[in-house]
């Protein structure tokens, strides 16, 4: 009797076991092992292969701050009319592979104007949207809503020899006479090879320069409400003609209609200019150079009735209508353009942040000194028409604006063709 009582006790307890066993498996492949197996979200976005090197600390950080997300850069070639091909292309193929689109100001109107974009305003109240530069924001709208977040800003803006008119007892100019009777003096006395120095070459650099002188003479390119197209008034026609009377005169070198960026730069460092027009970057470099401490920056200068302008550039993040991770694609957006994370890419690259309180950061202003002076020209920021035929209308205007300073048309001429062919291709 006691071997029975035995054996039926030890058949319970393996059968304890095995139900335990049993048990503890079940609650393995329902609930642990599924955590334990389940895969990262991918969100992908591409970008020119300098900046996406850039990018790789923001990357390790936001990977570590959000394990279910993969964030994946797709290296791209640095040109960024490439990139824009790239991105073109890839949409028009059907279900785009990137989750984001890292976008230059002047592509949100084409892009979302053609439905490749998701609108934004759904992820963002107006007080976060307060927090960034006015310009930076318009510039990611297409017809009021907003399908690019700033990350990076960017304008273009007035540099001079500080030390030149400060020996030379000059103000730093505010309109164009000025610029010009100081460029002659300081030319005349053999003190500067020439006065002023700007981007003429054929290309978009053209387009974004030209787009502050319009505004300085009172003019427009295109009124993105109306369509209606401004090349052809007397006031545009004024603004071309400022600029071939540079070349004309000897202010500006013959050379300037085949200077982009970097020519221009090299020259101002060089000590062989008053003035130049550039972007940000040149205040980073130039304050390496032997021209340390002698130079400063401004906006631009205009007629003296009218405003300055700055052409407004810069980056940002949209998000592509396909992806099928919106809000994972959003935190990405709202991870990168943080305070904490534009501080952090500010402080490694000198680029501009598009937060306006990070112009006076202590930590920024302690590495780069001269960024207060930006918070200035960033506030007059002027937009290159936000259509979304952008990319034809400026191929317009850099052909005729071109031949006008190259002395191929006069600019009477040059500017009422370009008027004619950018109306219609707006009508088309």
């Amino acid at each position: 009797m006691n071997v029975l009582l035995n054996l039926w006790r030890q058949r319970s307890r393996l059968t304890r076991i095995l139900v335990l066993a049993i048990a503890t498996v079940t609650i393995l492949l329902t609930c642990i092992l599924p955590a334990l197996t389940q895969q990262r979200v991918k969100i992908t976005v591409m970008m020119q292969a300098l900046e996406a090197a850039q990018w790789q600390p923001i990357v390790a950080k936001f990977e570590a701050e959000n394990s279910d997300i993969d964030l994946e850069i797709i290296e791209a070639p640095n040109a960024t009319n490439l990139v824009e091909d790239l991105y073109t292309s890839a949409f028009l193929l059907g279900d785009s592979p990137y989750d984001l689109v890292y976008l230059d100001i002047v592509w949100v109107p084409k892009f979302a104007a053609a439905g490749w974009l998701k609108n934004l305003n759904e992820f963002v109240s107006q007080d976060d949207l307060d927090n960034f530069l006015e310009g930076d924001i318009n510039g990611g709208k297409y017809q009021e809503e907003l399908y690019r977040m700033p990350f990076r800003s960017d304008v273009g803006m007035l540099y001079y020899r500080s030390d030149l008119l400060a020996e030379n007892a000059y103000n730093p100019p505010e309109t164009f006479t000025e610029l010009i009777d100081i460029s002659q003096d300081l030319q005349e006395k053999g003190i500067a090879k020439w006065g002023y120095v700007w981007q003429g070459k054929q290309y978009e650099g053209l387009a974004a320069m030209f787009v502050e002188i319009l505004k300085g003479f009172g003019a427009y390119w295109v009124n993105p409400e109306t369509l209606e197209v401004g090349l052809d008034s007397d006031k545009a026609i004024a603004s071309v003609e400022f600029l071939h009377n540079l070349i004309k005169t000897g202010i500006s070198p013959p050379g300037v209609t085949t200077y982009e960026e970097e020519e221009t730069r090299r020259l101002f460092e060089g000590g062989e200019t008053v003035f130049l027009r550039n972007w940000p970057y040149v205040a980073g470099l130039t304050s390496q150079s032997d021209l340390a401490g002698k130079f400063a920056l401004k906006p631009m200068v205009h007629q003296p009735e009218y405003e300055s302008g700055t052409c407004q550039g810069g980056w940002g993040l949209g998000m592509s209508a396909t992806t099928k991770h919106p809000e994972e694609a959003w935190r990405v957006i709202e991870f990168i353009s943080s305070e904490e994370i534009q501080r952090e890419f500010v402080l490694e690259t000198g680029y501009l942040p598009s937060r306006r309180s990070l112009f006076n950061d202590p930590a920024i202003v302690a590495k780069y000194s001269y960024y207060p002076q930006f918070l200035e020209v960033v506030e007059k920021s002027a937009l290159r028409p936000p259509i979304a035929q952008y990319a034809q209308a400026s191929d317009i205007l850099q052909r005729y604006l071109s031949s006008a300073l190259t002395n191929t048309m006069s600019a009477e001429k040059a500017m009422k063709a370009a008027a004619a062919e950018t109306r219609r291709l707006l009508e088309r």
